[in-house]
């Protein structure tokens, strides 16, 4: 789908009003989603499309997914999930995982950002390096 610049600047503003107090308010994403149906603006279509697209990413910023290769204790959990929520802000939801096949060690992905220091990740790069 190829966006002008006018679908795309129409898409960042309905983001940038669908936040309350820095969290994403389900209220408002209706209401702008509703208004924009009802006066339908040329190529109003493709800048919703636009607009979830951006939703989608801006909650994926706000998830944690930590995949380890064992059970972690609850202690270290909630150090871990104490971190990552200084680091992205106090609204950040988290999954733990078990992934036998890291072998060891941990991988965090919070929307782009990874932390891979699972021993699966540094044997592949070992072999590449071979």
């Amino acid at each position: 789908m190829k966006l002008n610049k006018e679908i795309r600047q129409l898409s960042r503003k309905m983001l940038q009003a669908s936040f309350t107090d820095g969290q994403l308010d389900p209220g408002r994403i209706a209401s702008l989603v509703d208004s924009l149906v009802t006066r339908k603006p040329r190529n109003y279509i493709d800048a919703l499309k636009n607009y979830k697209r951006l939703l989608r990413l801006e909650l994926e910023k706000r998830h944690a997914r930590i995949d380890t290769a064992s059970e972690v204790d609850p202690a270290i959990r909630s150090e871990i999930e104490a971190n990552l929520k200084s680091k992205y802000g106090n609204d950040l939801s988290s999954e733990f995982h078990v992934d036998p096949q890291l072998l060891g060690g941990m991988r965090i992905r919070v929307g782009n950002d990874v932390w891979d220091g699972s021993v699966r990740n540094r044997l592949e790069r070992l072999q590449h390096e071979l």
